[in-house]
């Protein structure tokens, strides 16, 4: 697909595999939206960009996922400034070292990993409507093999584990790509989500001890950023998934997510329970 002034938002953008897609959908000549926490690091990744690719677009927004009122700022800030998105990239994601809870009352990787994801995009939807054709892609992991689906305990209120809450929040980025995927069938625009493989990157940063040590000992291993970013890249420019809706991908290839994740019953009910968390039903 030509990328050429497509309009690409990208949360999480000024590091990692965010980073890479960035760079690489820039230089292929899309706009790019960088959807950021902190404004010093992805200004730093925006000139970096540019010192690659001169003529690039590229806006900066600030985001902190863990908050409700700023989703719904920044949001509103991307629609005041555009008419249409033609790609939207839910990139952004870490693991908690334990139970915490964000200004909204929820628990935090659960809000930022999932809710994150949910309220960023309705909040977009109609914008990425207006666009002849446009891409949801929805960054998860093969972790979700890890999650479960407990109406009853969704944020592990009871019996935290930071692992299963991270393992549970990709879980939930999948069964939401699921039901998104239904409800916007026939409107022109596609949801896909993917494993993008396990990367060196800093995602493990924030996580407890052992993840920390698996992440840093394991790194010359693993994938980097710029491998870890070409499923989401192949996602979003490549014609072979232009009609490609509701599935789940890993290396630029269709796979198949966990039983779970296939849930229709659990998609359904984690979107009714997210919409009630976000004041949208």
């Amino acid at each position: 697909m030509n990328m050429t002034n497509k309009l690409c938002v990208i949360t999480g953008a000024n590091s990692g595999i965010g980073f890479e897609t960035a760079r690489e959908l820039a230089k292929q000549g899309a706009f790019i939206v960088m959807v950021c926490r902190n404004e010093d690091k992805a200004l730093e990744a925006k000139e970096e960009i540019l010192r690659e690719t001169h003529s690039a677009g590229i806006d900066i927004v600030l985001c902190d996922f863990s908050s409700q009122d700023e989703i719904r700022s920044a949001a509103a800030e991307i629609k005041k400034r555009y008419e249409k998105i033609e790609i939207l990239i839910n990139n952004h994601g870490f693991t908690g070292s334990g139970y915490k809870e964000t200004v909204d009352g929820l628990e935090e990787v659960f809000a930022v990993n999932h809710i994150g994801y949910f309220l960023f995009t309705n909040l977009l939807l109609d914008t990425l409507k207006n666009a002849d054709k446009a891409r949801i892609i929805n960054v998860a992991s093969t972790a979700h093999r890890n999650g479960e689906f407990d109406p009853e305990n969704l944020q592990l209120k009871r019996n935290y584990q930071p692992w299963k809450a991270y393992g549970n929040s990709k879980l939930f980025n999948i069964l939401f790509t699921v039901e998104l995927a239904k409800r916007i069938e026939d409107s022109g625009v596609t949801a896909n989500c993917l494993h993008p493989g396990v990367i060196a990157s800093n995602f493990g940063n924030t996580g407890p001890w052992w993840i920390r040590f698996f992440f840093g000992f394991a790194k010359p291993l693993l994938k980097s950023n710029k491998e870890g970013a070409q499923t989401t890249i192949y996602l979003a420019t490549s014609d072979e998934v232009e009609n490609v809706n509701g599935a789940y991908f890993k290396d630029s290839k269709a796979a198949t997510p966990s039983k779970l994740a296939r849930n229709e019953f659990a998609a359904e009910k984690l979107w009714e329970i997210s919409e009630k968390l976000c004041g949208l039903s």
